[in-house]
């Protein structure tokens, strides 16, 4: 009864049972399949890479943004000991007796060593900051190569599909060529060049 059925093949069901029975000895489809493979994996762990370093990046930044806010603290702070060192420099000036002179003149001691100590908090926060910022900006630049590099292999991956397609044995130099530059960008990426 099964035999009664009309079937009716598609336009490329031909070619998929030609490609099935005589694709074995197909060298240049088997090569091509290998090749976009391999550009696939590694675009994938650049892919991977790119996405790690603009986590990093972002880290960074908000570590180099918490420093700032805890500098602006301390120059707050700074700015603060600054007017009641004033208050008592004031003082000084406006006081004749004695006892009060001795203790403005401690006090504005006692606030400029205070301030002393709080500027060289801001400025140790600043450079910790610098450096957040520094080192954020170096992932960043390696980001960019990892995306480069990521794009590059998507481009010799299309390549490869259209060399396949249209049997273009030039075209398979061009998807070494894009890929070899795809490589040579992740290579930058790891020197973080």
């Amino acid at each position: 009864m099964a035999h009664d059925h009309f079937h009716v093949h598609g336009p490329h069901d031909h070619q998929l049972e030609h490609a099935a029975e005589h694709g074995a000895g197909d060298r240049f489809s088997g090569r091509i399949a290998v090749l976009t493979a391999i550009l696939a994996t590694g675009g994938a762990l650049m892919s991977y890479q790119g996405g790690a370093s603009q986590a990093n990046a972002t880290i960074y930044k908000n570590n180099a943004a918490i420093k700032k806010t805890e500098a602006s603290d301390q120059w707050n702070y700074y700015q603060a000991k600054s007017n009641k060192q004033n208050l008592s420099e004031l003082g000084l000036t406006l006081t004749n007796a004695p006892d009060k002179q001795d203790f403005y003149r401690q006090e504005v001691a006692r606030y400029r060593k205070e301030k002393d100590e709080i500027k060289a908090a801001a400025d140790k926060l600043e450079a910790e900051a610098k450096n957040w910022d520094e080192q954020s900006e170096a992932q960043l630049h390696v980001h960019h190569r990892w995306a480069q590099a990521t794009t590059a292999l998507q481009i010799s991956i299309a390549l490869s599909a259209i060399a396949l397609l249209t049997r273009r044995e030039w075209l398979v130099w061009g998807v070494y060529g894009v890929a070899t530059l795809g490589v040579a960008l992740g290579g930058l990426a790891i020197a973080h060049v």
